[in-house]
C-alpha cells in the first residue's frame, strides 16, 4: 500500500482497511508501505501472497506486478500486461475498439500543442494518459474561447478526449461476474475532490436505469475486463447520454485496482450482491497467483 504515486494517500486508506478485513477473515497480515526497499522487504517477510492495494503508477501499471512475478510471489488483481494496458488510456481504447466496445473520440497531444489551440472542438476533456482517480483532469466547455491553462503537474503528453455528456455509471467485475451498476451523482465533474471528500458524491445502487441499459453496462464491463485480460477485481466506468438510448452508452476506462475501503464503489457493489468486505478480501486473496 502507499507507494510514490499521486494516489498514495488513497492507497494507504485502502491498504489499512483491507488489512483489517483480512485479519477479520483469519489471515496473518503485514502492512508494507511500498518504497525503494520493497524487494528487500518482501524477501525479508517471505509472504505466501501479496495483496496489492496500490493505486496509480508503479502499483497499477504493471511495474510492481513484474517485480512480484520475478520474486515468484503470488499476487492479487491483474497481471503485468493487463495492468499496463488498462493504465495506458490510449492503448486500452485500441483494445476496446477491437472488441467492439464504444469509446469516446480522443487523441494524444503534447501539452504545448494543447495550450496553444483547441486540439478537438469544444467541449472536450484533457487528462494524463496514465493516471487514475481523475488526477489532472481539465474540462474545456463548449463556450470556451481559449484552450486550457494546464498546471505543472501534467505530463509532456496528454490525452484529449471528446466530452461525453450524461450520467456517470460504474460496474465492478469479480472474476467473470458483474456485481451491479452504480450511478454516481455529484454537483459537477466527478473529480478527485468529489471522489474522496465526504459528501462530494452520492452513490445510487442499483442505478435507476432501463433494463436494457443496465444489462448493456454489465455486459460491456465483463467484455472490457476480458479484452484487457484482467484478473480478480476490476471496475469499468461509463457515461450514458439518455437522449441517445443505447448508442449513448460510452465506456471511459477500466480500473484494475479499484478503491478498497468498505464504502468504495466496488465493495459497495459486492455488499449489494451479498458479499461482505472481509469475504470480498478473502476471495481476492484466494484468487491470487503468479503468471496472471
Amino acid at each position: 500500500m502507499g507507494g510514490p504515486s499521486a494516489e498514495r494517500e488513497v492507497s494507504l486508506v485502502s491498504g489499512r482497511d483491507c488489512a483489517r478485513a483480512l485479519r477479520t477473515a483469519g489471515f496473518d497480515v503485514v502492512e508494507v508501505d511500498a518504497g525503494p526497499d520493497l524487494p528487500a522487504r518482501l524477501a525479508e517477510i517471505a509472504p505466501d501472497c501479496c495483496f496489492n492495494a496500490l493505486h496509480g503508477r508503479w502499483g497499477e501499471d504493471g511495474c510492481v506486478q513484474g517485480l512480484l512475478e520475478w520474486l515468484r510471489i503470488p499476487y492479487t488483481h491483474s497481471g503485468v500486461l493487463a495492468s499496463a494496458l488498462a493504465m495506458d488510456k490510449a492503448r486500452a481504447k485500441e483494445v476496446f475498439r477491437a472488441a467492439g466496445l464504444a469509446v469516446a473520440e480522443s487523441r494524444l497531444a503534447c501539452t504545448a500543442e494543447v495550450a496553444a489551440r483547441h486540439v478537438l472542438p469544444p467541449p472536450y476533456v484533457v487528462k494524463p494518459n496514465n493516471e487514475g482517480s481523475s488526477v489532472g483532469v481539465y474540462i474545456v466547455h463548449e463556450a470556451a474561447n481559449a484552450p486550457p491553462k494546464l498546471g505543472p503537474e501534467m505530463p509532456e503528453v496528454v490525452m484529449v478526449e471528446a466530452y461525453v455528456p450524461g450520467r456517470e455509471l460504474t460496474v465492478s467485475v469479480m472474476g467473470d461476474r458483474a456485481l451491479g451498476v452504480t450511478e454516481i451523482v455529484t454537483e459537477g465533474w466527478y473529480d478527485y475532490h468529489a471522489k474522496y471528500t465526504p459528501g462530494g458524491s452520492h452513490h445510487v445502487l442499483p442505478a435507476d436505469l432501463p433494463a436494457d441499459i443496465a444489462g448493456a453496462c454489465a455486459d460491456m464491463a465483463v467484455a472490457a475486463h476480458r479484452a484487457l485480460g484482467c484478473r480478480g477485481l476490476s471496475r469499468a466506468d461509463f457515461r450514458w447520454d439518455e437522449a441517445r438510448g443505447l448508442a449513448g452508452l460510452i465506456l471511459l476506462e477500466v480500473n484494475t485496482q479499484p478503491g478498497m475501503t468498505p464504502t468504495s464503489l466496488s465493495p459497495e457493489q459486492a455488499a449489494h450482491a451479498g458479499i461482505d468486505f472481509p469475504a470480498l478480501c478473502r476471495w481476492i486473496v484466494e484468487d491470487a497467483s503468479c503468471n496472471r
